[in-house]
């Protein structure tokens, strides 16, 4: 585990493995949980669901996984993998980026008592900062294509939006299942 710095009373470390990531799992699973419940997403995940986020991020090489954490308490989280390990993402935008030299920012979320402090932009920056550029020319994101202060984050950090969108099935906090559209936002290191 790495400490990178602090906002507030948060510590923003970076996991490098699941060892590392063990203390923080149980938390890790509640904060994700919580955060994808609430709007603009509202979906439904299960214990099983988040800690395999958790777990195929640190698996992946070259993963980036950083937690905002008060202790042991995940507050939030900011995870990326190079693009050519998500072939599901890889698919809907080949053609218009290259997959190999193109990092995936993955997940991104605060609980929303700690929002308005500045962890998501700093958990941006730090993930930029640490993609290798001899490595990777291109970065991606997707986010909910419904409007948010996230959107308008990512643009004030210099992405675009590159005018392609995904559907995603996902299992709501009612229990059904349904489908909403994710866009992609890139940015040229």
């Amino acid at each position: 585990m790495q400490h990178l710095t602090k906002i507030a009373d948060i510590d923003i470390i970076r996991l490098h493995d699941e060892q590392e990531a063990a203390v923080y799992r149980p938390s890790f699973v509640g904060a994700y949980q919580t955060i994808f419940s609430e709007p603009p997403y509202n979906e439904l995940f299960y214990p099983y669901e988040a800690e395999g986020v958790l777990a195929r991020t640190l698996q992946t090489p070259d993963h980036i996984a950083l937690l905002a954490v008060r202790g042991i308490t995940v507050v939030g989280f900011g995870f990326a993998v190079p693009l050519a390990h998500r072939k599901d993402v890889a698919r809907e935008v080949q053609g218009l980026l290259p997959i190999q030299p193109t990092y995936y920012l993955s997940e991104l979320g605060m609980l929303n008592k700690v929002r308005g402090l500045g962890l998501g932009g700093e958990l941006i920056r730090l993930r930029l900062e640490m993609i290798n550029r001899a490595k990777y020319s291109h970065v991606l994101l997707r986010t909910s294509a419904t409007r948010h202060a996230g959107y308008d984050m990512y643009l004030k950090r210099g992405f675009q939006d590159i005018g392609v969108y995904m559907e995603v099935h996902s299992r709501r906090i009612d229990g059904q299942v349904t489908t909403d559209r994710r866009l992609f936002l890139s940015q040229v290191l």
